[in-house]
């Protein structure tokens, strides 16, 4: 996490008594965090933090399966959001944009982990970043997200709970191997299988997203 923010762990109370009601209208929390931004942007980053760390982690490991990664993807998400001043130009809700934002870097990072082929990689070449914000899209990543959710379901149980130990609970090899009773080694080849099998099992899934996407 950057250090320029703060861990949403340690919230402060002043900070919570000048959040919006949690069961006001969104409309008021948005213009709420848009003032702040206009008087102090590193104080509407810091409102902006720790109101929406925790859920967009809670969004992000859905589709990483490994909160290490899904809290990395997060903090980047936000670090170029304040880096940019991408607050005084988003034209939907910051909420929308960051949500949309994650699940973007998610994208990103399942092509890398789950599509590393010679012609998703020449394909990705052709894609332009704005192409990923198409209205559309959003249905087709969620399609995607469910197909690799369902692709983890069918491992074989071992194979799939060292699986999720490892990127779920972000748990090291021989600290699986310990609680398994088994060798790291063994650890590491049901790692390496299941991520072969999503690989394999995915293939259709990326081409046609980025057959949307050149086209």
């Amino acid at each position: 996490m950057p250090e320029s923010f703060p861990n949403p762990e340690n919230q402060d109370n002043s900070v919570r008594k000048n959040l919006p009601d949690p069961a006001g209208r969104k409309d008021d929390e948005e213009l709420f965090l848009r003032k702040m931004f206009r008087i102090d942007p590193k104080h509407g980053m810091d409102i902006l933090f720790r109101t929406y760390y925790t859920p967009l982690c809670s969004h992000a490991v859905r589709f990483v399966y490994s909160r290490q990664i899904a809290e990395d993807l997060v903090s980047e998400v936000f670090f170029q959001f304040f880096r940019t001043k991408a607050y005084q130009s988003v034209s939907t809700s910051y909420i929308s944009y960051l949500f949309r934002s994650v699940r973007n870097e998610a994208f990103t990072y399942l092509k890398r982990e789950f599509g590393k082929t010679t012609v998703f990689d020449d394909m990705s070449e052709n894609i332009h970043p704005s192409s990923l914000d198409q209205p559309d899209m959003e249905v087709h990543f969620n399609h995607l997200f469910r197909k690799i959710s369902e692709t983890v379901a069918e491992l074989p149980p071992q194979c799939r709970k060292i699986f999720l130990m490892s990127r779920f609970e972000n748990k090291k090899y021989n600290e699986i191997a310990a609680e398994l009773h088994i060798s790291p080694k063994t650890v590491e080849v049901h790692v390496s299988k299941a991520l072969s099998y999503l690989r394999q099992h995915l293939k259709s899934e990326w081409l046609s997203i980025l057959l949307l996407l050149i086209l």
